[in-house]
């Protein structure tokens, strides 16, 4: 096969030539858009899974949505080491540019942006480090709203008015933020206790999350209210027919096809998850000599993608872990068979270590998303068949 026409897309967060399997996301999105529309009062949306479900590429597809219908849409990606103010300031800086120009008041649109300045300088405790640091809005900062320097009134009071500047447009506002189990908590709190607001107020302006399993327990941590305060979807791996559409489609559209067989061996190393499907479908094309692609084509490629996953996908994660959490993290995987969530106790009776002992680690790795506390007092991996890789290194 020629690579060049390779059409095949592993990558972080790179949308597939095929997004299949997520119509029921897609379509759920399209009636919350709707409903907002029609200010009807609507749950602002949260996806949760592993790493290589295509969440991310989920939540851009979603983002797309949003901007089909002239929303104003900002996105911005969660760290451990940094406040919200700043990120959140530039997405909805974006989010209200792009529907600035159907505006009819030009001035109200500045009056906003002087309220959105002035909650980003905030961001910063040390005024000569405010002075010098521009968040690139051109108007004034308002003072008296959104700047009391509390994230959580100011982000209720901040939001509160960029849904009112979108109804006044008669359009609507999404911000989209993946990872959002980095943030911190004070951060996690004022998110809740925004969208808690603008539900209450049907505002035209949701939050739209992504973030590994445990998500909704840092979202219930925050406030217990948010069990019902946001509409749940849990991206999990893609389903035998879903997977075969993610690989026969595209090459359909390059006159390729695949042998049955093909498709089964496929299936069963990829086990249905976005990533590996991709990753097995390009090395497998590049392989393949000629039409229908077999299952010997997928045998001899197998190695090639394996090896692509070893370095670039399970290795990259390995490196960063201490020798401590390597030690804790091959104790999981030798426990867990099936790569599915074990106790810290039996980690402990693993290692014959006091649990407490471990804590420095198992916390070190939930810090770094290699793992995540699957419920009270089990641990998982973030990465599918992370448990199989560590099995297999030496």
């Amino acid at each position: 096969m020629d690579p060049v026409r390779n059409p095949y897309a592993p990558g972080a967060g790179q949308r597939p030539p095929e997004l299949a399997g997520r119509d029921r996301q897609l379509d759920a999105f399209d009636i919350v858009l709707e409903r907002i529309a029609r200010a009807r009062p609507e749950r602002s949306v949260m996806l949760t899974g592993l790493r290589g479900v295509g969440k991310t590429v989920l939540l851009n597809q979603l983002r797309s949505a949003a901007r089909s219908r002239g929303w104003g849409t900002g996105k911005l990606e969660a760290r451990p080491d940094q406040e919200l103010r700043r990120p959140l300031s530039s997405a909805l800086h974006m989010a209200v540019r792009s529907i600035a120009v159907a505006h009819r008041n030009p001035d109200q649109v500045d009056d906003f942006l002087g309220i959105l300045k002035a909650f980003a300088l905030r961001s910063t405790a040390d005024k000569g480090m405010r002075e010098r640091w521009n968040p690139g809005i051109d108007v004034p900062a308002v003072t008296g709203r959104a700047d009391s320097g509390d994230i959580e009134i100011d982000l209720v009071e901040l939001l509160l008015e960029a849904a009112q500047l979108a109804r006044d447009a008669g359009v609507g506002i999404a911000l989209f933020i993946d990872e959002l189990q980095d943030l911190g908590p004070a951060d996690i709190s004022a998110i809740c206790g925004a969208c808690h607001e603008l539900s209450q107020d049907a505002a035209p302006l949701i939050v739209v999350g992504a973030g590994l399993p445990h998500l909704p327990a840092v979202l219930s941590a925050s406030k217990s209210y948010s069990e019902r305060l946001f509409s749940y979807h849990r991206i999990d791996r893609l389903d035998r027919e879903s997977a075969d559409q993610a690989l026969i489609a595209p090459a359909g559209r390059e006159d390729v096809k695949y042998t049955e067989a093909a498709l089964d061996a496929l299936y069963e190393k990829a086990d249905g998850y976005p990533y590996f499907v991709q990753a097995y479908g390009k090395a497998t094309w590049d392989v393949a000599t000629q039409s229908p692609i077999t299952e010997e084509d997928v045998d001899v490629a197998a190695p090639t993608a394996e090896e692509e996953l070893a370095v670039g996908f399970f290795g990259s994660r390995y490196e960063r872990a201490t020798p401590a959490e390597r030690e804790y993290m091959r104790a999981m995987a030798d426990l867990a068979g099936d790569d599915g969530p074990v106790s810290t106790a039996a980690v402990a009776r693993e290692l014959d270590r006091k649990p407490a002992s471990l804590s420095p680690a198992r916390d070190g790795l939930i810090k770094k998303g290699l793992i995540y506390s699957a419920e009270r007092g089990t641990i998982g991996f973030t990465v599918p068949h992370f448990g199989r890789y560590l099995r297999g290194v030496q």
